[in-house]
């Protein structure tokens, strides 16, 4: 059985009950269409007057996207993005980079960057360095969403830390993405002392920034392990039921267990008699309308409940019971609330300063874990708007089940959904580990499908904005189909820009050709924004090389109106 520690380490996955009042409250009946309002309600005094259209969006206007840029930063991204499109040299850059520190020495190699990769990927050194920059997307209606770039990486060579073969080794094969190890408690106070700087800095230079961060720097990554195994243990259960009950392949939503038969399964399986676990699901308030769902099961799993037998599920292939969660010990205890702790004092401090918190997607076999404390930080932090938000990467089978779920839960508790939306940065070592730890591959097979997935989770998102406009939406893609159809479905759905629900973003140096355009038009889009000293941002150079080898048909489409438009300054006589 678990122990006390653990135990109190699952109250954290606190999921309340869905109230199910016993009044018959006015419902919409199914299939009913939502009452339209009566008409001549529009004319009467005080009524809002209809918003005008935004401007159409035109993504393949040099001059429009790249009006912020002078004629040098026009010159630098085509020789930077030119370079990118060498394979050779992209495949090569870190021992590139390392041959030509050692041959022009540290003061020239840092001013050769900063005329170059780190200046046209970077925003300088410091919150100070920074302000020009933000300053002048923010004239051009383009906000920032800021990203510290100090001190993580040196953990890379951390000689103490030895990854356990099961684990993963969490560098290879991660495109653009940040990767933190635990080397000890005071170094996870630095990397919160990072993000509270960050997030001065966004409040500082704006009044409608975000800010990134990412969990593993705030706690020992063997924590979020185990907690993401107990998580999907948990859920692999009810799956394992709902197939019992013959609703296998149903949409997590969609997957209702019939009480009755679920008490029938664990009284067979030794987990509960039928007395017992008509106490679980009629003394917690569940089951009432004789069904089960996910998020009902999940709030089985709290420190409250104390129901000891429940932490034990059926390992299918061996036919044993076994325990549902990891011993924890004192340390490790301690370890987990040093680590809520800290993400309490960001999300009050993005509180206090009016900016947006971004909590980073990471590998699959931490994720689970990290929603979850996500979750815990909504709810209290998204009262009345969207302060945290989520990533889900749309590259993985589940980004589906996974956000509905989680949005679900904000319209039970009333709380502010807060969504980002990304493919993903982790397809190549996520594949490797699936195939070397013996599992199913997590990733959707194509890049094809992977857009479908996108398409089919911003909808879902886009429609619960319409109904309730308790949701927000970051679209972070590079894709201009995506964003089209972001824009396409908001016009169809009545989601006008100027309500600040539904915002894009691009990285710092890519695509300008979709983020001005969307800038000049009133749309809300932000560029992620890098800052950091030179040789500490080297690794992330690294992995923006890479992953411009991944963009390479938009990186030439971008270097092509990039020389469009130089040559039009020349010809014009506006060069300089």
């Amino acid at each position: 059985m678990a122990s006390r520690a653990g135990s109190r380490a699952l109250h954290v996955l606190r999921c309340p009950r869905r109230l199910r009042s016993t009044a018959a409250a006015p419902q919409e009946q199914p299939g009913e269409a939502a009452r339209p309002a009566p008409a001549g309600l529009s004319g009467l005094r005080g009524a809002p007057r209809p918003l005008p259209p935004p401007p159409a969006v035109h993504f393949g206007d040099p001059r429009a996207a790249f009006s912020s840029k002078s004629s040098a930063e026009l010159l630098r991204g085509l020789v930077v993005l030119g370079l990118c499109a060498l394979e050779p040299l992209v495949e090569r850059n870190q021992q590139l980079m390392t041959l030509s520190r050692k041959l022009l020495g540290q003061q020239l190699f840092e001013t050769l960057m900063k005329m170059t990769f780190y200046g046209h990927f970077v925003a300088g050194e410091d919150q100070e360095a920074i302000k020009p920059l933000i300053q002048r997307n923010r004239a051009f209606g383009v906000g920032s969403v800021l990203d510290y770039i100090s001190g993580p990486f040196e953990q890379w060579r951390e000689k103490q830390f030895r990854v356990h073969r099961g684990f993963g080794d969490r560098r290879g094969g991660v495109i653009s993405a940040r990767t933190y190890f635990y080397a000890d408690e005071a170094k996870c106070d630095q990397h919160m002392d990072t993000f509270l700087r960050c997030i001065e800095a966004s409040g500082g230079s704006s009044q409608d920034g975000f800010s990134a961060i990412k969990l593993t720097a705030l706690g020992r990554p063997q924590f979020l392990l185990q907690f993401s195994e107990v998580l999907m243990k948990w859920r692999k259960f009810f799956h394992q039921m709902a197939a019992e009950q013959g609703k296998a392949g149903l949409a997590a939503l969609e997957t209702k267990l019939e009480v009755k038969k679920l008490q029938e399964t664990l009284a067979k399986l030794g987990i509960a008699t039928k007395a017992e676990s008509h106490h679980w699901f009629t003394g917690e308030n569940l089951g009432v309308s004789g069904t089960v769902d996910l998020l009902d099961w999940n709030s089985l799993i709290d420190s409250r409940t104390k129901l000891s037998k429940l932490l034990l599920v059926p390992n299918m292939k061996t036919g044993q019971l076994e325990p549902l969660l990891s011993r924890f010990t004192e340390e490790e205890d301690l370890q987990m609330k040093r680590m809520l702790q800290r993400m309490d004092v960001l999300a009050k401090r993005a509180l206090e300063m009016g900016v947006r918190l971004m909590v980073d997607a990471e590998q699959t076999y931490f994720q689970p874990a990290i929603s979850r404390l996500t979750l815990e930080m909504q709810r209290k932090f998204n009262t009345e708007k969207a302060i945290i938000f989520n990533t889900y990467q749309c590259y993985l089978k589940e980004a589906y089940d996974n956000m509905t779920v989680d949005l679900e839960l904000s319209r039970r508790e009333g709380w502010c959904f807060g969504a980002k939306l990304v493919r993903g940065a982790y397809m190549e070592q996520e594949r490797n580990r699936a195939a070397q730890v013996g599992y199913e591959d997590p990733i959707n097979p194509t890049y094809e499908k992977t857009s479908e997935m996108y398409h089919r989770c911003l909808d879902y998102v886009l429609e619960e904005i319409k109904h309730s406009r308790k949701a927000n939406v970051m679209v972070a893609s590079h894709n201009e189909d995506t964003v089209k159809f972001t824009l396409h479905r908001m016009a169809e759905l009545g989601i006008h820009p100027s309500e600040s629900s539904v915002y894009f973003g691009q990285l710092l140096g890519m695509c300008d050709q979709i983020t001005f355009p969307l800038g000049q038009a009133g749309y809300p889009v932000y560029k992620y924004v890098p800052y950091g000293p030179v040789n500490e941002v080297l690794p992330y150079l690294s992995r923006r090389a890479q992953e411009n080898k991944g963009f390479l048909k938009r990186a030439k489409q971008e270097r092509v109106l990039l020389w469009s438009e130089f040559k039009r300054r020349l010809i014009t006589g506006s060069l300089f």
